[in-house]
């Protein structure tokens, strides 16, 4: 069984001395585990300041996984990549351009994405976060289809990309994601860096937990997740991520990975705090042993934030309180079981 992680992801904030408080802050509160952002803008700017930071977060006692925030797109930024490299657009079936998303088969991107992994390696931390990878569905009209992708698409099945998805477009979409995670994985591994990547549950979002075989045997992948965001539309949260957190320790099993699991920390309207520790509980009753907060203080930083963030704060370490009693106790019973005979 995996030892018992929890976290939050971390961002909004690039000054290490109020950093350094926040990270002693989560250590204080059940965390061993943060999820730092690496952006272009921090990759251009921020690249010694992330480093201290790295340092700073392991001197807490938290490990630390950066996440590819925006780095072709959402989700996170605008991809900035496009701005040097405007021929590496994706492209929608209807030839309509995404202004702001990468085509993954791009050398020029493939490139780009190398040098980010060494900047991470540069940073001190040991794992990479891929975070939710997609190509996204517009109005009927699905990505990517540049003419790299037409072209490819062309040469494997022998006619054209049609305007319209159908089983060959859909398959071709999950293998340019595979494709570019077999590279991305081979050379972060080649830095001595683990990865680790969260899945959408939707359909039609490229690679979701359904369609996870083309990714899930990549040898230097080493960490499946997803994140069951039960969303406050009166969804049972407990019962939703229970079974969202069941799923995804299946598929991760499946192919002998490690999992992360995620809870939804933002955007929690007043008075739904509580769901949030059911939703930490069920994901844990589920099995789950890495379970990750999106984000620190109710990702207070963001638009997006909780609208009572400090209550947020309070709840998310309370619930990670309490599945750290409910391991202390499984161990507890396990030692006495053993030690009794």
């Amino acid at each position: 069984m995996q030892k018992l992680l929890t976290g939050a992801a971390y961002h909004g904030n690039r000054m290490l001395h109020h950093m350094e408080a926040d990270l002693r802050d989560m250590a204080d509160h059940h965390m061993n585990l943060v999820v730092h952002m690496l952006s272009h803008t921090d990759w251009d700017r921020h690249c010694r300041v992330m480093r201290e930071a790295v340092g700073l977060s392991q001197e807490a006692g938290l490990e630390v996984w950066m996440d590819n925030w925006g780095l072709g797109g959402p989700p996170g930024d605008k991809s900035h990549f496009l701005s040097y490299h405007p021929e590496a657009h994706q492209i929608y079936s209807n030839g309509t351009p995404d202004p702001v998303r990468a085509c993954l088969r791009q050398p020029s991107f493939r490139q780009f994405v190398h040098e980010w992994i060494d900047t991470v390696a540069y940073t001190g931390a040991k794992t990479i976060f891929w975070d939710e990878p997609h190509l996204p569905v517009k109005n009927g009209a699905y990505s990517c289809a540049c003419p790299l992708c037409r072209k490819a698409f062309e040469e494997r099945y022998g006619r054209p990309m049609p305007e319209t998805m159908d089983k060959d477009a859909e398959e071709f979409r999950i293998g340019t994601i595979a494709d570019y995670f077999r590279d991305i994985c081979s050379y972060a591994a080649s830095k001595g860096l683990e990865n680790a990547v969260c899945v959408m549950l939707g359909e039609d979002i490229g690679i979701n937990l359904s369609t996870l075989d083309r990714i899930g045997d990549i040898p230097d992948l080493h960490n499946i997740g997803s994140d069951p965001y039960w969303g406050y539309t009166g969804v049972n949260p407990y019962e939703f991520v229970y079974r969202g957190a069941k799923k995804t320790i299946e598929a991760a099993e499946r192919f002998g990975k490690a999992h992360n699991v995620w809870i939804q920390t933002y955007a929690t309207p007043r008075g739904r705090e509580e769901e949030i520790v059911q939703a930490t509980e069920a994901a844990y009753d589920a099995g789950a042993r890495t379970i990750i907060a999106w984000g620190y203080f109710g990702s207070i930083s963001n638009d997006y934030g909780a609208e009572n963030p400090y209550l947020v704060r309070a709840k998310t370490n309370q619930a990670f309180e309490r599945i750290w009693g409910f391991e202390r106790d499984r161990i507890l019973a396990e030692n006495r079981a053993r030690v009794r005979g």
